[in-house]
């Protein structure tokens, strides 16, 4: 019994090891990949049924089109499928803060830029209210010499 819980173990540590593998990751996560060993084996299969038919297998490498088709394309497929284990994961990228921090400062300049009365909050809680005043002239105008010129030539 204790052997069973060892051996059980065992192939739970293989497995969490397998999980985070990241070549296990990359045939999960990758449909191209998958598909490429699917076709490489595939291909071998159906390239080994017909060397083993009898013949010799030089005669049906040199004579059988069929075979060297099928050669050809497992050949193709595992070469995609090692290009694609040897290419790094591709890191999804996150949001993360500055994404979010850069969308903030766009849209409150937007918001600055097109609404009229969120400037002047702005503005006013920034630098202060602005004081509404009217001006009021404290020097009297001297009258103009059209006038003072045409008063002067006129007795009575």
């Amino acid at each position: 019994m204790a052997s069973a819980k060892k051996k059980a173990a065992k192939a739970q540590k293989a497995a969490v090891r397998a999980r985070y593998n990241p070549y296990v990751q990359r045939v999960v996560d990758d449909v191209d990949l998958r598909s490429d060993i699917v076709q490489v084996y595939e291909s071998g299969r159906s390239a080994f049924g017909r060397m083993s038919n009898g013949k010799s297998p030089s005669k049906a490498l040199f004579d059988d089109k069929k075979l060297q088709k099928d050669l050809k394309q497992a050949a193709e497929s595992l070469r995609d499928a090692t290009v694609a284990l040897r290419e790094a994961p591709k890191k999804q990228r996150k949001g993360g803060f500055g994404r979010v921090l850069v969308l903030a400062l766009v849209g409150g300049g937007l918001a600055l830029a097109l609404s009229e009365g969120l400037r002047k909050k702005v503005l006013d809680a920034l630098f202060g209210a602005e004081e509404e005043f009217e001006y009021t002239s404290t020097t009297t105008s001297a009258p103009s010499p059209q006038t003072t010129a045409g008063t002067a030539g006129t007795t009575t």
